[in-house]
């Protein structure tokens, strides 16, 4: 069996009249790219507030890397990376300045060079926040998430509002992350990029998780099931297309 990195007992949360978190269990395997999928309200953002000790966790149990979230909360944070859909940073800073800093947060030393190379940025580590295009702040923010060097990397939605390549590009970042020993627990509203990108997904409605299990174990268990979709899937897509015509190689912004 794979170590486990993440376990999730019995957790739940209520807000008022509304449980937005029912009773969900799960565990995450170390080196694993594992996804929690689900329509706005699922309750996929305040679960992984809990696992981030951003929100109280009413009832259940969350150990990370060993230790218990609830006790531990503070050797948590210096224990994962977090990567949020929106962030802002210092403008006054170069890239290479921001990664000392945050370095220094930690109370860490940190190479900036070798993390913006991490996520391809070193052509830009004396460019500003504001001199980057859309995909290089998503990058530059996983290059932020890794400066502690987290055992745990969590990614919110990492390539909302990015073109195709860019979109294809940070998958790859991503990938060589995994490969160099990380694990990754990220949210997408983009059903492709979770088949590509995860060994796992976790489905959520409700609150509750109803399905958890590889994306191509999911796909199997429908079609055999009955299902059949009301048109016959095209071999191509409109974004085959536009790369077939564009290229596959990222482009970025000057």
């Amino acid at each position: 069996m794979p170590d486990i990195i993440l376990d999730v007992r019995s957790l739940k949360k209520r807000y008022d009249n509304l449980i937005a978190v029912n009773d969900i269990s799960f565990q995450v395997f170390k080196q694993e790219i594992f996804g929690i999928l689900g329509p706005n309200g699922a309750g996929k953002t305040t679960t992984l507030e809990m696992i981030e000790t951003l929100r109280p966790i009413d009832s259940g149990d969350v150990f990370l890397n060993g230790l218990e979230v609830k006790k531990n909360p503070q050797k948590v944070k210096i224990s994962i990376g977090v990567q949020l859909q929106s962030s802002s940073f210092f403008d006054k800073l170069s890239l290479q300045e921001l990664l000392s800093l945050f370095g220094e947060l930690y109370g860490r030393k940190v190479d900036a060079n070798k993390l913006l190379q991490e996520v391809e940025l070193q052509e830009k580590k004396d460019a500003r926040i504001s001199q980057l295009s859309g995909g290089q702040k998503q990058r530059f923010s996983i290059a932020a998430a890794l400066v502690n060097d987290p055992v745990v990397l969590f990614l919110d939605e990492p390539t909302t509002g990015l073109d195709p390549q860019a979109r294809r590009h940070l998958w790859d970042v991503i990938r060589k992350i995994r490969s160099e020993g990380k694990t990754i627990v990220l949210t997408t509203h983009y059903m492709e990029e979770a088949e590509e990108l995860c060994d796992r997904v976790a489905i959520m409605d409700y609150g509750k998780i109803i399905a958890l299990a590889e994306p191509k174990t999911l796909i199997e268990e429908l079609l055999k099931s009955g299902f059949t979709k009301e048109r016959v899937e095209r071999l191509a897509t409109l974004e085959d297309v536009f790369l077939q015509l564009t290229g596959h190689s990222l482009r970025e912004e000057q």
